[in-house]
């Protein structure tokens, strides 16, 4: 028995078995140096091949983000064996109209809010800088209250020395989520009845209908803009739509609308994770099939749930068919 190895020692690398007697007949792409082992080593192989083993090993994964957003992604996803490729979806640009946010800070400054409800990092970097371009620091959010999405927002409010004082559960990290754990409003007890939601031009009306319904007053501000990118280039838009990824990882809904938009729909061969409830329901919209939803709306969680799954369909011989070699005319 013997062993043919292509691309060693990078994540490219593959090993196929043979004999000598049907080394000719191996159905792969066998590009690049190749190794020949033979001999009673080649039996071992299963015992040592830990670099091939891993869940996603050699698999190609989308990950629809600018690349200064998936870094914890595409790292995640290195240690499981992946591929991964950055497709920048959407870039963030101010609002069109700056009044409405002018009028905001000067509220959070006046104590005009009871709280403030940020949904992501990027309305955290909004305000912030619109409070640096203003000469304000975090002591203009004395008094008052601040609830975050997520962990990862939460994160991003502390990192400038503010302590949010409400994140749903782990599980439940969504707009659904927050608004199930906000408090109400009693006028008895709290001195101010109006709530400042600083997000993006796209956002949905479950937070605002939902915080209303609990008594509150909404200010609903246009913190920054969501606007499409440019398309990607036309190799990776073919990859996307002939199906060389193998997986795609979608971390918002908006992402998925924008990566169709500018790139088409997934091949039906690639695994589609969605990080949560709405990037799901958004992924079905388009038309798309949803194999992973992690219990837990955060990029780990997705990554590991994918890994999770792809090492399942392995298990049972359930892997999607390779994608189909386009003929060379």
């Amino acid at each position: 028995s013997l062993t043919v190895t292509t691309n060693g020692t990078t994540r490219l690398q593959r090993t196929f078995d043979a004999t000598l007697e049907t080394i000719g007949k191996i159905d792969a792409d066998l590009e690049g140096n190749l190794v020949v082992t033979i001999g009673t080593a080649v039996d071992d192989r299963s015992k040592y091949s830990w670099w091939e083993n891993r869940p996603l090993y050699g698999w190609r994964v989308l990950v629809p983000r600018a690349k200064e957003q998936a870094g914890p992604m595409n790292a995640r996803l290195s240690t499981y064996g992946a591929i991964p490729q950055s497709v920048p979806t959407i870039s963030m640009e101010p609002p069109r109209n700056p009044a409405q946010m002018d009028r905001a800070i000067k509220g959070i400054v006046e104590g005009r809010y009871q709280w403030i409800v940020f949904t992501s990092t990027n309305a955290v970097d909004a305000v912030w800088d619109k409070f640096e371009e203003l000469g304000l620091d975090a002591r203009a959010f004395a008094g008052v209250h601040l609830a975050a999405v997520g962990q990862k927002t939460g994160d991003a409010l502390r990192d400038r020395g503010m302590l949010p004082e409400l994140i749903p559960h782990r599980t439940k990290q969504n707009a659904h989520g927050l608004v199930e754990s906000f408090p109400e409003y009693v006028e008895d007890i709290d001195p101010v009845s109006r709530v400042l939601l600083p997000r993006a031009d796209l956002g949905t009306d479950v937070l605002v209908d939902g915080l209303i319904d609990l008594g509150w007053e909404v200010d609903d501000v246009v913190a920054y803009r969501t606007v499409r990118a440019a398309p990607p280039p036309l190799e990776v838009r073919d990859m996307i739509k002939s199906g060389g990824f193998d997986a795609v990882c979608f971390t918002s809904a908006s992402t998925v609308k924008n990566l169709v938009g500018i790139a088409g729909k997934p091949h039906q061969r690639t695994i589609i994770a969605a990080i949560g409830p709405m990037a799901a329901a958004e992924a079905r919209e388009q038309g798309l099939r949803v194999d992973v939803v992690p219990e837990v709306a955060d990029v780990p969680s997705l990554v590991d749930a994918l890994a999770e799954h792809v090492a399942g369909l392995r298990a049972t011989g359930q892997l999607p068919p390779p994608r189909k070699k386009r003929r060379v005319r």
